[in-house]
């Protein structure tokens, strides 16, 4: 048996931000919109506002999410939307954005620190304050999903909290919100989707109906991110980019990530290192490792891409897959750690809090092929200097 959770509303669509006021006026009167400098300096902050206040709803804004989200940024927001007696909450921007907006929700109506909820040791058991997600990335799918990801800067540990009550209200996804978006952030915020789909739908826990999710945003990643990368003003490109964003953080939020994931955290916490691009980083070395234990799997999602495959072998098929998605990230110029600039000493003396980080995160177990942590550090190791 089982469960699926979704936002109980998602709008998506060309201008579908111009609803955001209409839906934050049937949850609240006071919002805190939070975002990041780049948001407000292209000018996203201030067209969101606007829709807002002419819907009659009054605004306070938190602009500090400067990186990934940690518990200080948290804990700034929280203030302001306390203080203020916010009633609801609007977060535009990357998955950094939308994720700090999760945990204040939870936070406001049920207390405590964000670490009191990692690994369910505190269940939130009151509803959260009202959150519209508003991604401007194709990447993360974080407002479909129910989990946050905070970086405990005192620790240095990147906690994974995922419970219901972290899932946005409603979800607003507006592909005309990502067509400035650099290159670069496009091919991580794609490579990362990419590595949702999949390891949705490798996981240990994938069922039939996130098995659906993830074959569709599969198919749609591979035929539209290397379009969306070469051409930023290519609306189908980025529709089908963006929605498939979502399908991916809908198919993962409800089966899980695997060891990309797991790994990929400790990465982003020692050595802040983007999600997406730490991702998009350890998924060639981690594809390579994983894939006889999944071959049918990786099979089943070649034949739904590419329909002639169903004449060929099933390791030939899972084989040439591999070698497409790696081809894929070669041409989006994805990085090794070490051209990304991690210097090598440091990343050495961090292997073991890594490994163990990475095991602890539980992601690891769901993995088709669950490593060691003697062979996780022989991964990290290998994406140091992995050569396409």
């Amino acid at each position: 048996m089982n469960a699926m959770h979704f936002p109980r509303q998602v709008i998506y669509g060309e201008n579908s931000l111009k609803k955001v006021g209409e839906a934050a006026r049937q949850e609240g009167r006071r919002a805190l919109v939070i975002s990041d400098p780049v948001m407000n300096d292209l000018g996203k902050v201030a067209a969101c506002t606007h829709l807002l206040e002419e819907s009659g709803v009054e605004v306070l804004t938190y602009l500090g999410v400067e990186s990934e989200p940690t518990d200080k940024y948290v804990e700034k927001a929280l203030f302001i939307c306390r203080e203020s007696a916010c009633d609801l909450l609007v977060s535009i921007g990357g998955g950094s954005c939308i994720d700090t907006a999760k945990a204040v929700s939870v936070l406001m109506t049920n207390g405590g620190l964000a670490s009191d909820y990692m690994n369910e040791k505190t269940i939130a058991a009151k509803e959260a304050l009202p959150h519209i997600a508003i991604p401007t990335t194709g990447g993360t799918g974080s407002e479909a999903t129910d989990a946050t990801v905070i970086t405990h800067e005192s620790s240095g540990v990147k906690m994974m909290i995922k419970q219901p009550a972290f899932m946005p209200k409603i979800a607003i996804v507006d592909p005309f919100l990502t067509l400035l978006t650099p290159p670069g952030t496009t091919a991580a915020g794609g490579v990362d989707s990419l590595t949702h789909a999949l390891e949705a739908y490798i996981s240990k826990v994938a069922h039939p109906f996130t098995d659906q999710l993830a074959l569709s945003a599969f198919k749609l990643i591979m035929d539209n991110l290397q379009d969306a990368y070469q051409d930023g003003q290519n609306v189908k490109a980025r529709s089908n980019t963006m929605f498939a964003s979502m399908q991916a953080g809908m198919a993962f939020s409800n089966a899980s990530v695997c060891l990309v994931h797991g790994m990929s955290r400790p990465l982003g916490a020692l050595f802040h290192v983007p999600h997406g691009i730490s991702n998009a980083m350890l998924l060639p070395v981690v594809l390579e490792y994983s894939k006889n234990a999944c071959e049918e799997r990786l099979y089943e999602l070649a034949c739904h891409v590419y329909p002639e495959f169903k004449n060929v072998s099933v390791s030939e098929g899972s084989n040439t897959l591999v070698h497409r998605i790696l081809t894929l990230c070669e041409d989006l110029n994805v990085p090794n750690l070490r051209s990304w600039g991690i210097d090598h000493d440091a990343f050495e003396r961090a292997l073991p809090k890594m490994a163990d980080d990475a095991l602890t995160s539980g992601s690891p177990g769901n993995n088709p092929k669950v490593p060691t942590k003697d062979e996780i550090i022989d991964l990290y190791q290998k994406a140091y200097r992995y050569q396409y």
